[in-house]
């Protein structure tokens, strides 16, 4: 899950508000969970609310793009973390896009995937990598919704405003988030090649290995450009 350094949490609307209790195992039904991942839902989650519909008939937007209406999901975490397989399971069990506030102790973080109709097969939906905001106190001032024309646009606002980096001129939501996972995925493999190379101690490998990590650096800087 990757995190933005500045925080990014909304004020939404009072008419908006549903405030429903979503039992764990409507999740359990929908989401395919199986027993580890039912486990780590026991011992990381405390309840799931569906706080917040954003939808024509609340916010007086129309829908547009496949994003007929927008969830808004408080999780009471038991633990600072969960796991990612946690959020997608309910994502799975939802056919809506969510976007998702974990609340632990005093603070707010949010988090959501992009979440979008597959063009492949009607009534699925692809769920890509998790962007989360930072941790800030719960009762911390809140900004207005972005202003949209339609759900569609106010959707990809709100992701946006989750991602690490300001799109490129151009650059559609779906193509940020791609080209922002396949940076975090070089990454990781950077840190993976990096700790590989320190342990190495043929000379011929370590040429190798530090060969294979320049080319990787060179894919982060112009991901990351």
């Amino acid at each position: 899950m990757t995190q933005l350094a500045t925080p990014a949490l909304f004020n939404f609307p009072p008419q908006a508000k549903v405030g429903r209790v979503l039992p764990k195992n409507k999740i359990y039904q929908h989401g395919r969970v199986g027993a580890a991942l039912r486990e780590r839902f026991v011992r990381q989650v405390e309840q799931i609310t569906w706080q917040y519909k954003l939808a024509p008939e609340t916010i007086n937007l129309p829908a547009r793009g496949g994003i007929a209406e927008i969830e808004i999901f408080d999780i009471a975490l038991k633990t600072d973390t969960l796991d990612e397989d946690v959020l997608r399971a309910i994502d799975r069990a939802i056919p809506l896009p969510i976007v998702f506030q974990l609340q632990h102790g005093q603070r707010t973080r949010m988090v959501a995937a992009h979440k979008r109709p597959s063009a492949a097969e009607a009534g699925k939906w692809v769920i890509d990598g998790y962007f989360a905001g930072a941790w800030q106190l719960a009762a911390a001032e809140r900004r207005a919704l972005p202003i949209a024309l339609d759900l569609h646009n106010l959707y990809e606002q709100l992701l946006r405003s989750l991602l690490p980096q300001a799109p490129r001129p151009g650059e559609s939501l779906a193509e940020q988030v791609e080209r922002l996972t396949r940076l975090r995925s070089r990454q990781n493999e950077c840190s993976k090649m990096e700790a590989r190379l320190h342990k190495e101690k043929q000379f011929n490998r370590k040429v190798a290995l530090n060969a294979q990590l320049r080319e990787l650096k060179t894919e982060v800087d112009h991901l990351s450009a």
